[in-house]
């Protein structure tokens, strides 16, 4: 499985699976998240920070149209940042992702999800 330079051959590489996050790492989205819906409250926004048995926590936004936003908070090559579209669409334009340590975080996120 690994090769002379003691590095993992290409069928090792294939069959790895993805690290689990730290508890650390779960702790910091759980804090990124609290703290955004603490900011979005004070707009004047409902909340609702999901906590699944499996999986990533996620904060749902609830406006007063009806319209469901889920939040989550990934860690990129540049920090921390929430983002609001799904998995299979989270292309790094922008207007789908805002640093989750941004002073106008909530401001940003409620600008977008509402549009």
């Amino acid at each position: 499985m690994r090769d002379q330079e003691n590095s993992l051959s290409r069928s090792a590489r294939i069959h790895r699976k993805p690290p689990n996050p730290t508890t650390a790492e779960q702790q910091e989205r759980f804090i990124h998240l609290v703290r955004l819906g603490w900011d979005l409250r004070t707009l004047g926004v409902r909340t609702s920070l999901v906590l699944p048995v499996t999986g990533q926590p996620i904060l749902e936004i609830h406006s007063t149209a009806g319209t469901l936003a889920r939040i989550t908070v990934i860690r990129r090559y540049c920090g921390w940042v929430f983002t609001w579209r799904p998995w299979w669409a989270r292309l790094w334009r922008r207007g789908e992702w805002v640093l989750a340590e941004a002073d106008n975080a909530a401001d940003i996120v409620m600008a977008e999800v509402t549009a």
